[in-house]
């Protein structure tokens, strides 16, 4: 249900006290005006059809019993509009019953509670819309709308209590595909420290919906991120001094290829900045690996302390 539509029935459950009983009356008056005019066009339809299927039988009584082609064939339109009466007939009794049962003792007692109960029978789930749209027509008098930097709604009920609502003007339809901007923050936060496979999968965990599409996906992250304009996580690690994969082989003297081997070793500590999980490096300190003639790989972890981080990098927050 609409805001404006809300609120309205807000107003409504609130102003219901001064014109409960005239309003208990019309509804009972309305529900059996409605039951009696469906009564009065299912009979009129009855005895057209009990028209018609006497008008059938009059032709056939005055035809010419010897004129067996004519005869036969006003038998066979009599027969028919003998079937159609009765199914019209059968139809009139089988919905006159059911009327009869619409305002069953509990449902007059249900109707009579609206004069001291009207906010239970509102919001009660197995009250039709209809009806709750036929107790505000019952309740207000006219609704006047003013559209400026908002919506100004002025309500006049029956019986002269009147009501003034102030709502927000709605969203056009591309700021209701608009990701929240609570999202795009947290997308801004996360990229100090993790990839957009990384961010995806952490905004979806904790339940957090793009503005189109049940979930985030890294390509998504991606385009908002580019279309917000917030720094890439490669710049971020690079404002904290992090080194390229060249910059790492010409400090350490060895090929890149070197520098990948040793990330994977956990004699470095990288941190990646996109899928394809290349990375920047920390600064070297004074314990760093170096190339040495006929030493095992082995050998050169000086410290589990400088174990890459990057395969913790992989895993999503949870």
């Amino acid at each position: 249900m609409p805001a404006s539509t809300g609120r309205s029935a807000s107003c409504s459950v609130v102003a219901v006290n001064p014109v409960a009983l005239e309003v208990t009356l019309a509804v009972q008056h309305e529900l059996q005006s409605r039951l009696d005019e469906a009564d009065r066009l299912r009979h009129a339809q009855v005895e057209r059809a009990q028209y018609e299927c006497d008008l059938a039988q009059r032709r056939y009584m005055r035809v010419d019993p010897d004129n067996r082609l004519v005869a036969d064939s006003l038998e066979a339109q009599w027969n028919e509009k003998l079937r159609a009466l009765g199914e019209v007939h059968d139809e009139y009794a089988r919905r006159r019953e059911h009327d009869a049962r619409v305002l069953t003792d509990e449902q007059r007692s249900a109707i009579l509670a609206l004069a001291s109960d009207f906010s239970r029978l509102w919001r009660d789930p197995g009250t039709p819309d209809r009806d709750r749209k036929r107790m505000v027509r019952l309740l207000l008098e006219d609704v006047t709308l003013n559209r400026d930097e908002h919506i100004s709604v002025q309500i006049r009920f029956k019986g002269g209590a009147r009501r003034a609502l102030h709502l927000p003007l709605p969203l056009c339809g591309w700021q209701l595909r608009v990701t929240p901007p609570a999202a795009i923050d947290e997308i801004d936060r996360l990229l100090d420290d993790h990839t957009v496979v990384q961010i995806a999968a952490i905004l979806n965990a904790r339940g957090m919906t793009p503005g189109m599409g049940a979930s985030f996906h890294p390509q998504l992250v991606a385009r908002l991120a580019r279309t917000y304009r917030l720094k890439p996580r490669y710049d971020r690690l690079r404002e904290r001094g992090m080194l390229t994969l060249q910059e790492m082989a010409d400090e350490l003297q060895v090929t890149p290829h070197t520098v990948k081997i040793w990330l994977r070793r956990g004699l470095l500590r990288g941190h990646a900045y996109n899928e394809k999980n290349e990375s920047l490096y920390e600064p070297l300190r004074d314990d760093a690996p170096r190339k040495t003639q006929g030493a095992k790989l082995s050998s050169r972890r000086l410290n589990e302390a400088l174990a890459t981080d990057r395969a913790k990098e992989v895993q999503c927050e949870t």
